[in-house]
């Protein structure tokens, strides 16, 4: 099989489901393109072939969600061409590289200056700034490259959220402090390791959507964050959403969709 310049195979092309925009636009300006099955084309459209990955520019349009770009387990070379692929789409919306190696990050700023770093995310096109009210609590220290992701995935698309960090249950009255913060949000991300009690308390103290992630921190029997993981599944708070082990990424793009839904509501 050829390869290209980077040694990496040369895929072939595959061609996009309509040759143009333009040429689509203009078989329905014609009639000769039926309204229903351009929306149904558009739903769909597009992706950039670069070879070793098809990066979808329209998943912001279709789910109001951008497409991410995950670091392990691809050079600093592919994140920077991914990144600077998205980027180039004449759709604005943000750009995030996750779980990014200082490998990575240098790559890709290399590439496509002006990003934002936050631990070992990046990100680029940070949407304007948005009024709905979201917090992120933390039960310690340990959980804080979670909580980082949470908050830099949630800063590029446009909202400010308050990071609240060490009020695990083990000294209850630092919890207790924030009850007034608590009350007052459209949406609370909780993250915490060992026994993963934390989201249990925040839900009986505030009527607001809670987000649990439990993190892979803490001794012996935590099990990399699996027993954080049962106690969050097993919480008697009703109505807690869990995410899976450390995905503070995962966190915020569930409350981005809540939060969506919350503005649509109050629009109409």
């Amino acid at each position: 099989m050829p390869t290209g310049d980077d040694g990496l195979a040369a895929y072939d092309a595959v061609r996009e489901p309509w040759p143009s925009l333009h040429e689509l636009l203009g078989g329905v300006a014609t009639g000769e393109v039926a309204i229903d099955e351009a929306e149904s084309i558009l739903r769909r459209l597009p992706f950039t072939h670069l070879g070793f990955a098809r990066i979808d520019h329209h998943r912001w349009v279709r789910t109001g969600l951008a497409e991410a770009v995950y670091g392990p387990g691809k050079t600093p070379e592919q994140c920077a061409q991914i990144v600077a692929g998205f980027l180039s789409s004449p759709i604005s919306a943000p750009v995030v590289l996750t779980r990014a190696s200082e490998d990575q990050i240098a790559a890709a700023l290399a590439r496509s200056p002006g990003g934002h770093v936050v631990g070992t995310t990046v990100v680029w096109n940070v949407q304007p700034q948005r009024p709905e009210r979201v917090v992120i609590v933390s039960a310690g220290t340990g959980d804080l490259l979670v909580a980082e992701e949470c908050r830099a995935t949630l800063t590029a698309y446009g909202y400010d959220p308050r990071v609240i960090t060490d009020v695990g249950v083990a000294g209850l009255h630092r919890l207790l402090d924030i009850v007034d913060l608590l009350q007052d949000v459209e949406v609370i991300v909780v993250i915490a390791g060992m026994e993963g009690t934390l989201p249990s308390a925040v839900g009986g103290l505030t009527s607001a959507p809670i987000i649990a992630v439990p993190t892979s921190v803490g001794y012996g029997s935590s099990l990399q964050g699996h027993t954080a993981l049962l106690g969050m599944l097993a919480s008697c708070a009703q109505g807690v959403t869990v995410m899976g082990i450390d995905n503070g990424f995962g966190a915020a793009c569930a409350a981005a969709r809540l939060l969506s839904r919350i503005r649509r509501a109050a629009e109409s």
